[in-house]
């Protein structure tokens, strides 16, 4: 897979078959239950959620049912089918070619009602199209789904872009509410909550549709209109669905907070059909559930105002190795970079990731912000001082990179400065030219997960003896396999704006004594369901086997971190505590008064404990 020059890659693996190839995670580099567990506060337990009607079951409507649903909406009423529908057909056809090479692309994959950016997880779940989807032109029509949905009994899926590792935004016995469509855009000089005091001072800010991707938005709120809005380090995640309704890292989160934390307003279709505005001012507890809640959960967010902020001189990024000669001489560096990390770059500068591999190195392609490359490198000065007053022991290389932020998701600078940087979506029927995604996010596109493990890492593990300590566990776990630190998805060091804006969330507090997200996944390029291209089970188990020993000798050094409910392990144990913490109780509670049937399900969603997973696709 080819690796991004300008853009900063992680490190977790995918395997294809016969061979072990890099996969990159995003950068820059990257693209309820009622009953709660244990510790969460929780002890009623409430009557189960109303049964939902399936496809096979006679409470499923008729076609004419159907088609007065069609005849409601201004956008239109789709029977989705699977884009490898060629493959199960005849998986040597020349049909069946020409959809492989369609899987390729998550922008193709996004125009498709019956796609998802992920192929599935091995074990766990498969990407399967739902037998109806409401291709959404309007808030109008997702509130014509929902009402549908709730006199028939129907779940509901949604999706904007189904850029999601555990498969939440697919569903083969569901109406489908489809978003992708509404990707308008608009830029507000000074905005105002709806509701709140007219005297209240406005702020800049930029409000999405529920399709629109981040290149989109980084377009017009960067490359046309000089501002930063915090999004995602992948292009084509989606801006206002499960990405920000999770929490939302950026390569720069630690200057600028999570995307949740700058959510400023959200316009929501419940499940009793009711289009609301929630902000700090109205709705406010449904306002704090959709900021770190998670996507999918408390209703049908149709579009979404976030802050926006002054755009600094430059964006940039690190990239390069740091080896050892040997076992001694890599713990040794381990534990001197986490106490360099920890004086030099836990700060509102610096984001990205370190990877740390079993070959004893180091591998840097971490981003910054605000600092020429010359700047930049005089940071590292130090560090690189102490690596070259022993040559016999370890070597060091580095790049410094910085580019104008203004041109930062400009396609025309990287096709002229760093073609191999971008793989550029070229489809004739492309409405616009400025659509790419990051070369190094390729290997995430249509790839059956295996497995799929994080952890945060508290900041104090970098300091005094717990770092000696954890480094120790770092060199340990790097002998089963790699293991990425995104150090931009923890808040510890974080600008004071940005802490005191993701207090107001309800993500996993956590995160803001996190220094960075611990991340070791593995992938492999198989279709499920495809006769001669299935998924290798015995490669996905022995990767599965490696990561789960790395990642054992990490969580038993971090008793309680938790984890990123975007980024994490299909199967979590205690999932409650560990996506959200202290925050779960009152999450379970807005939930069952938002959506007190049900209607609203995902795997390990808020109250996703009350219902089971039958209908799941295997």
């Amino acid at each position: 897979m080819a690796k991004a020059t300008a853009t900063a890659t992680a490190s977790a693996t995918v395997t294809t078959r016969g061979r072990a190839a890099r996969l990159a995670l995003a950068v820059p580099a990257l693209c309820l239950s009622l009953l709660a567990s244990p510790g969460c506060g929780a002890t009623a337990s409430p009557p189960p959620p109303a049964s939902r009607c399936a496809p096979d079951q006679p409470c499923w409507p008729a076609p004419a049912e159907w088609q007065r649903l069609a005849a409601r909406l201004t956008g239109r009423l789709e029977r989705p089918r699977s884009p490898l529908a060629p493959c199960q057909r005849d998986a040597s056809s020349a049909a069946c070619a020409d959809a492989m090479r369609v899987l390729a692309n998550p922008y193709a994959l996004q125009d498709d009602p019956g796609a998802t950016q992920s192929a599935g997880w091995l074990g766990a779940w498969r990407s399967a199209p739902s037998p109806y989807a409401v291709v959404a032109a309007s808030a109008a029509d997702v509130v014509a789904a929902v009402d549908f949905a709730r006199e028939h009994r129907l779940r509901v899926a949604v999706k904007g872009t189904g850029h999601d590792y555990l498969g939440r935004s697919t569903a083969p016995d569901a109406l489908l509410v489809w978003t992708h469509e509404m990707r308008r855009i608009t830029m507000h000089d000074s905005f105002v909550p709806r509701g709140c005091p007219a005297a209240q001072p406005g702020v800049p800010a930029v409000t999405v549709e529920a399709g629109t991707r981040w290149l989109e938005a980084y377009r017009e709120v960067t490359v046309l209109h000089g501002r930063y809005v915090q999004g995602g380090g992948c292009t084509s995640v989606g801006a206002a669905g499960g990405f920000t309704q999770g929490g939302g890292f950026g390569s720069w989160s630690k200057k600028y907070g999570t995307a949740a934390g700058n959510m400023l307003e959200a316009e929501v279709v419940t499940a009793a059909g009711e289009l609301v505005v929630a902000n700090a001012c109205q709705n406010t507890d449904l306002f704090w559930a959709l900021r770190g809640g998670g996507g999918g959960t408390f209703g049908v967010v149709t579009r979404m105002t976030l802050r926006t902020h002054p755009l600094p001189s430059h964006f940039g990024f690190v990239f390069g190795t740091i080896a050892a000669k040997s076992d001694d001489a890599f713990q040794e560096l381990i534990a001197r970079f986490l106490a360099f990390y920890r004086q030099s770059l836990a700060n509102p500068t610096w984001g990205e990731q370190v990877s740390v591999h079993g070959d004893n190195t180091l591998h840097l392609s971490m981003s910054y912000e605000g600092m020429s490359g010359e700047e930049a490198e005089e940071v590292w000065r130090p560090l690189r001082a102490w690596v070259d007053q022993h040559p016999d022991r370890f070597t060091m290389q580095t790049q410094f990179l910085a580019i104008p932020a203004a041109r930062m998701w400009d396609r025309a600078f990287f096709e002229e400065k760093f073609a191999a940087a971008i793989r550029p979506d070229d489809r004739s029927r492309v409405e616009s030219s400025f659509y790419y995604w990051w070369a190094s996010n390729q290997g995430e596109v249509s790839t059956t997960w295996y497995t799929y493990q994080s952890r945060w890492i508290p900041l104090d593990r970098f300091e005094g003896a717990e770092a000696a300590k954890f480094a120790a566990a770092l060199f340990q776990a790097s002998r089963h396999r790699s293991l990425d630190l995104h150090f931009n998805k923890g808040l510890a060091g974080a600008s004071p704006d940005a802490i005191r804006r993701n207090r107001e969330t309800s993500m996993n507090p956590a995160a803001l004594r996190a220094a960075a997200l611990l991340i070791a996944a593995s992938g492999g390029d198989g279709q499920p369901g495809v006769r001669g291209h299935e998924p290798d089970a015995a490669e996905g188990k022995a990767e599965t086997a490696r990561t789960g020993a790395a990642m054992k000798i990490i969580r038993d050094a971090t008793p309680g971190a938790g984890t990123y409910v975007n980024e994490t392990d299909y199967f979590e144990p205690d999932w409650q505590q560990a996506f959200w913490g202290e925050n779960y109780p009152r999450l379970l509670a807005i939930k069952r008064k938002v959506d007190p049937d049900g209607m609203f399900w995902c795997h390990h969603c808020v109250g996703s404990e009350a219902r089971r997973e039958d209908s799941s696709p295997r």
